[in-house]
């Protein structure tokens, strides 16, 4: 090789190594998730800041907590990314996933019509609420996915007896922005995560009608999958992800994410619940 060619080689090798930082190539993580964290907008607002931080490129699937963790079960992703703690206490009992850690937590909310046909507006009380709901016959919209919203509405009604029948009830098998169209179009009520329907609210004309009970307390947390069960994992592309988005960092950006000057989801990766 002549000496030129062997400057202009060196210049390729130079230059792409300068094109990613300390010379490696981006990686790849895959992250399955609940719908909410995606319609909210909050993977938008925080991912590109964790990929320019750590040249990693994270591929999202987005779907009902069920779907998310059937997902991770399978190998399918790296993390996982949920709100369902007694189903996500179970994927890690059985072994499929490992380092679960907290992350933020936001609260579930009862919307409908603003005509309120049901005339439960204005009730703290989630289970009263919802029984008024059965007995006026109104409609509601359920995920119908089992999804963390849909495990928690099929609880409520566990608790309280009884749930809508015939026509009143609904089950849609959609994701929550869809559910939310769906209820706007209806005039029905539906259960949804707050931070979803924030970004929907404008577009639907839905309005809160049951709010502030702590059983509508609504956590999330994250998990990677286990690098035992599956060799192919990226656990440290996992790891990675997991340890920034519960770092000081990450959390701080968790609590300036905001919408219409509304904060949607509080970091709890440091909090004691």
């Amino acid at each position: 090789m002549s000496r030129r060619s062997l400057f202009r080689f060196a210049a390729v090798v130079l230059a792409s190594a300068l094109v990613t930082p300390f010379g490696f190539a981006q990686q790849i993580i895959k992250l399955s998730t609940t719908t909410s964290t995606e319609n909210s907008g909050l993977l938008s607002y925080l991912l590109p800041i964790f990929e320019a931080k750590t040249n990693s490129k994270v591929q999202v699937i987005s779907v009902g907590t069920g779907k998310a963790l059937e997902l991770a079960k399978n190998g399918d992703v790296d993390v996982t990314l949920v709100h369902a703690r007694p189903s996500e206490d179970k994927f890690v009992a059985d072994g499929h996933g490992v380092n679960r850690r907290d992350v933020m937590y936001n609260d579930f909310i009862i919307v409908g019509p603003t005509l309120d046909p049901a005339g439960i507006m204005g009730e703290k009380d989630v289970l009263k609420g919802l029984k008024k709901l059965v007995a006026s016959k109104a409609k509601f919209i359920s995920r119908g996915d089992n999804s963390g919203t849909d495990q928690m509405e099929k609880a409520y009604w566990q608790q309280i007896g009884t749930k809508p029948s015939g026509d009143a009830y609904i089950s849609a098998g959609l994701g929550m922005g869809e559910v939310l169209n769906m209820a706007a179009e209806l005039q029905a009520y539906t259960l949804t995560d707050r931070a979803t329907y924030s970004a929907y609210r404008a577009k639907t004309g839905l309005a809160i009608a049951i709010e502030g009970d702590p059983k509508m307390f609504n956590p999330y947390g994250i998990i990677a999958v286990n690098p035992a069960k599956y060799k192919a994992i990226n656990y440290k592309g996992a790891m990675l992800l997991i340890d920034w988005i519960t770092s000081a960092e990450g959390q701080k950006k968790i609590a300036g994410f905001k919408l219409d000057g509304q904060q949607l989801f509080f970091p709890s990766a440091n909090a004691a619940r």
